[in-house]
């Protein structure tokens, strides 16, 4: 039976001459088409969330920050009297001077093959004096001529040629010739001085300045250098750095409560015009260092590799986002698994253009809890007060807040596929660790101290994109987890990096962990090493 489309609603006396197999059909085709238009409001649905998320990165505040509504009766700032102006006060005269022309010395010319443009980088000379003259008279010896070895060298901010002069002198009661050696850098046979080295790895990895932007500076500052001469410094200096990054690692391992995220790194390539894609997994532990550790992919079997599976210390908490496979390496090392709210917030912030009244509950019960933990920092609560002050204030809103989830999803009108339902059901399959922080002091209510330290990385990758090798990338991390740290401890970066790149050499290996940030602050910060320029400059 065909059935005539229908163009308008049917009159009465039109419907009363159906036949039922005629209503069957029209009722089977009002569920088909029911069934259609759900499923196509919740594709709008899912498409507008969607289009809303994207406008917000884009366009709009990336801040999950909520903003109390102004007080109707509060005055504006306009509204405010303007009170009368008062005559200006009187003023007095100032002699004129006259200031005299700034003059430049410029260095002269000289004999040797040089790598720089004299006229426009400036010299500092350092006279080496020579072992062998050292108690002698003048009469006992004549200085017969000079050698002369320049290395390259960086002051904040500028660029200088440090000028070793290094006599050559013959005694005269025994004929011998001797000069004194060139001072040894801290790679060998480079004509690099320490001070530029951390120049450019400060630069790189701190400030966010490709090699290829920095040796354009260099040209253009009349330093003609190449530029993978730059990159095999960068990739020196860092392999001697790694052994305190790596002693730097054990001591987090050795944490009871420690936090670890992942964020991607394009590294190495795939083929032509491709690279493969890698993870950061930076790991935070309780005396404020982190580590970025690099591996090749997002499987939990990284996470063994980066923490080990040995036995945890006593009560260790790993703290994490919401990825399955932390819980799953919790269960098997024994150790507790706490999660993140600043995770679980962002979902029913995501949520407030679908469910803007229960979203809007969600964050203000959430918001609670962030303002009881504001609340312990102006307090400078610690250990078994904080966690008394967190079991009186904010475990009530804590049991608040999932009695609230358990009766949302009793009720009725919420889709499945809703992000208000899916941040739901996040919070609820998460209780256990989400309420955690509670009864331990040390953990905290959120990875965001975590998520602050690694932001370096993706700054970083939208000055210098990818590591071309995944060795590179592996130095990139051991950059960033030394510069976090030195933050983390209010250390001055570039003085840190220019004691150590020369200390490591003849620190001992057993004792390397002494020139992690944190043991270096306690041992060396008060008298370090320092550039031969140091002692010009100061």
């Amino acid at each position: 039976m065909h059935s005539m489309p229908l163009t308008a609603i049917p009159t009465p006396e039109e419907a009363a001459r159906w036949t039922a197999e005629q209503v069957v059909e029209l009722v089977g085709e009002h569920l088909v088409l029911g069934r259609q238009l759900e499923a196509i409001k919740r594709e709008v649905q899912t498409l507008n969330h969607q289009l809303d998320w994207f406008r917000r990165q884009i366009f709009g505040q990336k801040s999950e920050k909520r903003w109390l509504e102004a007080n109707p009766h509060q005055m504006n700032l306009a509204d405010l009297p303007v009170p009368e102006s008062s005559p200006p006060l009187p003023g007095k005269e100032v002699a004129a001077h006259h200031r005299r022309p700034q003059t430049t010395d410029y260095a002269k010319a000289d004999a040797s093959a040089l790598f720089f443009d004299e006229t426009r980088v400036p010299v500092e000379t350092i006279a080496v004096p020579n072992p062998d003259a050292a108690g002698l008279s003048a009469d006992q010896y004549e200085v017969i001529g000079e050698k002369i070895s320049h290395r390259l060298a960086q002051r904040p901010g500028s660029y200088v040629i440090l000028k070793y002069v290094r006599p050559v002198i013959k005694r005269r009661d025994t004929d011998i010739i001797s000069c004194p050696p060139a001072p040894i850098g801290v790679i060998e046979g480079s004509r690099a001085d320490v001070s530029f080295v951390v120049g450019l790895v400060t630069d790189k990895f701190c400030y966010h300045q490709p090699l290829y932007r920095q040796h354009q500076r260099l040209v253009d500052n009349g330093i003609k250098v190449s530029r993978p001469w730059l990159t095999q410094l960068t990739h020196a200096a860092l392999s001697l750095l790694e052994p305190v990054f790596t002693a730097q690692l054990d001591s987090i391992r050795t944490s009871r409560v420690k936090a670890m995220d992942e964020t991607p790194i394009k590294a190495g390539r795939a083929g032509p015009g491709k690279m493969k894609s890698g993870y950061f997994w930076p790991v935070y532990g309780e005396l404020d260092e982190i580590c970025f550790v690099y591996h090749a992919g997002r499987s939990g079997k990284f996470i063994e590799q980066t923490l080990g599976t040995g036995p945890p210390p006593e009560g260790a908490v790993l703290l994490t986002d919401g990825y399955a496979a932390y819980e799953r390496y919790a269960e098997k090392c024994g150790l507790t698994h706490a999660q993140c709210w600043s995770h679980s917030r962002r979902k029913f912030f995501d949520a407030q253009s679908v469910e803007p009244e229960r979203a809007a509950q969600a964050l203000d019960m959430i918001g609670t809890l962030y303002g009881v933990e504001k609340q312990i920092r102006e307090a400078k609560l610690v250990g078994e007060a904080c966690r008394a002050y967190r079991l009186a204030q904010a475990r009530p809103v804590v049991h608040q807040f999932f009695a609230w989830i358990d009766v949302q999803f009793e009720a009725q009108g919420l889709l499945p596929s809703s992000p208000f339902t899916s941040a739901m059901a996040y919070v609820r399959e998460r209780r256990a660790a989400l309420e955690v922080y509670l009864s331990d002091p040390d953990v905290q209510i959120d990875t965001n101290h975590l998520e602050r330290a690694l932001r370096v990385v993706p700054m970083g990758r939208r000055n210098w994109l990818f590591c071309w090798t995944e060795v590179g990338a592996k130095y990139v991390g051991i950059a960033q987890s030394l510069i976090a740290t030195c933050r983390l401890h209010d250390i001055d970066l570039y003085t840190y990096l220019v004691d150590v790149l020369q200390r490591v050499g003849q620190h001992p290996a057993a004792d390397v962990a002494q020139l992690t940030p944190r043991q270096w602050k306690q041992r060396f910060a008060a008298n370090p090493l320092r550039s031969d320029l140091f002692a010009i400059s100061t």
